[in-house]
């Protein structure tokens, strides 16, 4: 039986996933950029590891600015900095745990002015054991939305970010604003509130309050300074790739690829499978 493999692009084992050490090579190989489009390969190299960083949108920020459009390119100490950083920060990436289908998901959502925040885990033996780190800007429109309409688009953003792992689970969606579940139980909510709401229906959820102060790995997330954000145009880094995507499964034991990873690293074919 396969004990670890590389998985979507990620090391899995049973201790959890980590960065392939693949990959970790590559990025430390890679030189330091003479241009926009070598500064645009490294954060595409990099981003495909940010589940792992709480901050990389804070911590790439020099280097992001370099993609802002009538931004001259100047690669100054600052942007050779933040290179060095998160190159040493691949070779340091936490191991984050592996999902639990067994067990009901928790998410945590937080909303500043400028930023959303999102932490997918999972509560073993009274312990949080994180899955999935999430976070973005927000561009100009929500900023005039309500307190409790931001709240919401926090929840949305998490939900939709971690679709994959949430489907045909239990959720429990922990928010700093205790209004929140009177709007999803609101009958003459706004159009666009319930367009929010009904992207929900197919989700096993409940909301819960939780103070910011007890809430802190989101907040962290959302506390994004903006600074350079003010004449960002929309040019945003991806940060999720078509490999990236598990698709839920209601199974249990063995992983679904078992036989496949077997039949692989030991050229055997199992007996219960037939072939031509």
């Amino acid at each position: 039986m396969v004990k670890e493999g590389i998985v979507l692009g990620h090391k899995v084992s049973s201790k959890g996933i980590e960065v392939d050490n693949a990959k970790v090579e590559l990025i430390e190989k890679l030189p330091i950029p003479q241009s926009v489009k070598g500064v645009r390969g490294f954060l595409g190299h990099a981003g495909f590891c940010r589940r792992f960083f709480k901050d990389f949108s804070k911590i790439a920020k020099p280097l992001t600015t370099l993609l802002l459009k009538d931004v001259s390119f100047e690669f100054n100490d600052a942007c050779l900095h933040v290179f060095n950083v998160l190159k040493e920060k691949l070779t340091t990436a936490p191991i984050v745990s592996a999902p639990n289908w067994d067990l009901p998901f928790r998410i945590m959502c937080d909303v500043s002015n400028d930023a959303l925040g999102a932490v997918l885990g999972q509560r073993v033996e009274k312990k949080f054991h994180t899955i999935y780190y999430a976070s973005r800007t927000m561009n100009d429109a929500p900023h005039n939305y309500a307190t409790t309409e931001k709240e919401l688009l926090a929840v949305i953003f998490a939900i939709e970010k971690f679709r994959p792992y949430l489907l045909l689970s239990k959720v429990i969606v922990f928010t700093d604003h205790s209004a929140l579940r009177y709007l999803l139980s609101k009958q003459d909510a706004k159009p666009k509130l319930l367009r929010w709401i009904l992207l929900l229906q197919e989700f096993d959820f409940e909301i819960q309050d939780r103070k910011g102060s007890k809430n802190t790995v989101a907040d962290h997330l959302s506390r994004l300074d903006r600074g350079y954000m003010e004449d960002m145009h929309d040019f945003p880094l991806r940060d999720e790739f078509p490999d990236e995507h598990l698709y839920a499964i209601n199974a249990k034991g063995e992983p679904w690829f078992a036989d496949f990873a077997n039949v692989l690293a030991g050229n055997a074919i199992p007996s219960h499978l037939t072939y031509q």
